[in-house]
C-alpha cells in the first residue's frame, strides 16, 4: 500500500473515531493549516499587530521625539533604522505608521464588507425598485474615479486627530460595489432554497431572513472579501498618503513615511526602506491569509488538500 493511501486511511479512521472532526469549523481549520504559506502569513500579521500595539512602549524613542544630534543619521545603536531630517526615529515612526495603517485597513474592510453584504443580499431578495436603485448606485461607483474623489474630499475634511476616520469612511464608500454584485449573484441562488422559503412562510421579516438565513450561507465569501479588503485599504491609504491626501502630520502612516522617504531614496535610503519593507511584508501576509481562507472555505479547491 502506498504512503498516500495509508495517510488517507489513517485520517478516515481518525474521523470515524472522533465525529467532532466532521464539523465545518474543524474541516476549514485543518485545510487552512495545510497551507503553509497562509500559516506563515497569519503569524506575520499577528507579529505586526503585536508590534503596532506594544512597540511604542518597548522602544526608547517615541514617534514625536526629536533627537537634535541625529538629523538624517544613518542606522546605529541609538537609531536602529536611522533618523529623519527632523531628527525623529525611523523605527518609532514606522511602528506608529503601521498601527495607523492597520487600523484604517481593518475599519475599511469591516465597513465595506458589511455594506456589500446588506446591499447585495437585500437587492437580490427584495428585487423591484430597490434592486434597480442599488444596481444603479453600484454601477455609478464602479465607473467614477474614486482615487481623485477621495483625494479631493479628504483635502476638504476638517483637520485634527479624527481626520483619518474620515479617510477610512471615504475608502469604505468606494470599496464595496464589486463585492455587492458578487453577494447579489450568490443570493439569487440562495433565496429559492427550502429553508429561506420556510422562514418566509413563517412570517419572518425580510431583514431577519437576510441576516439569519441568507448571509450566514454567504459567510465564506464575506470572510475572504473582508480579509483581502484589508490589503486593498492599506494600499489605497498608502497611495493617498504618498501624494499628501491621506493621514496628515503630525500623525503618520506607512504611506506618509514612504512619501517622505521617496524624495531621499537614493541619498538617505534608510528613511524609505524601513516603512516600505514593512508595507510589502504586511500586504504579502494579508494576501497569503486571504488565499489560504479561500482554499480552506471552498470544498472544490484542490489547494486545501483533502478534508
Amino acid at each position: 500500500m502506498s504512503e498516500a493511501a495509508v495517510k488517507v486511511e489513517t485520517e478516515t479512521e481518525l474521523v470515524k473515531a472522533d465525529p467532532k472532526r466532521l464539523s465545518r469549523g474543524r474541516l476549514v481549520w485543518r485545510r487552512f493549516l495545510r497551507n503553509k504559506t497562509a500559516v506563515v502569513g497569519a503569524f506575520g500579521i499577528l507579529f505586526l499587530v503585536f508590534l503596532a500595539l506594544f512597540g511604542s512602549s518597548i522602544l526608547y524613542w517615541k514617534f514625536d521625539d526629536i533627537d537634535t544630534q541625529s538629523f538624517l543619521a544613518p542606522p546605529s545603536e541609538s537609531h536602529i533604522l536611522g533618523a529623519t531630517r527632523a531628527g525623529r526615529d525611523v523605527l518609532a515612526l514606522t511602528v506608529r505608521g503601521l498601527g495607523k495603517s492597520l487600523l484604517i485597513g481593518f475599519m475599511v474592510a469591516l465597513m465595506s464588507t458589511t455594506i456589500a453584504a446588506l446591499v447585495g443580499a437585500s437587492a437580490a431578495y427584495l428585487g423591484g425598485w430597490w434592486e434597480k436603485f442599488a444596481l444603479w448606485i453600484v454601477d455609478l461607483l464602479l465607473v467614477v474615479p474614486s482615487f481623485f474623489l477621495i483625494a479631493v474630499a479628504s483635502r476638504g475634511a476638517p483637520e485634527g486627530d479624527a481626520s483619518w476616520i474620515i479617510l477610512a469612511v471615504l475608502l469604505a464608500v468606494f470599496a464595496w460595489p464589486l463585492s455587492a454584485r458578487v453577494v447579489r449573484s450568490l443570493t439569487l441562488s440562495i433565496r429559492e432554497r427550502e429553508y429561506v422559503l420556510a422562514a418566509k412562510f413563517m412570517g419572518l421579516s425580510s431583514f431577519r431572513i437576510i441576516v439569519r438565513h441568507i448571509l450566514p450561507n454567504a459567510s465564506s465569501l464575506l470572510i475572504i472579501d473582508a480579509t483581502l479588503g484589508v490589503g486593498y485599504a492599506i494600499l489605497s491609504e498608502t497611495g493617498l498618503s504618498y501624494f499628501g491626501f491621506g493621514v496628515q502630520p503630525p500623525d503618520t502612516s506607512l504611506g506618509t513615511l514612504i512619501g517622505e522617504g521617496a524624495r531621499m531614496a537614493t541619498t538617505f535610503p534608510w528613511v524609505f526602506l524601513g516603512p516600505a519593507t514593512v508595507l510589502v511584508f504586511l500586504v504579502l501576509c494579508v494576501n497569503a491569509v486571504g488565499d489560504g481562507l479561500r482554499d480552506a472555505l471552498d470544498p472544490s479547491s484542490a489547494s486545501g488538500g483533502q478534508a
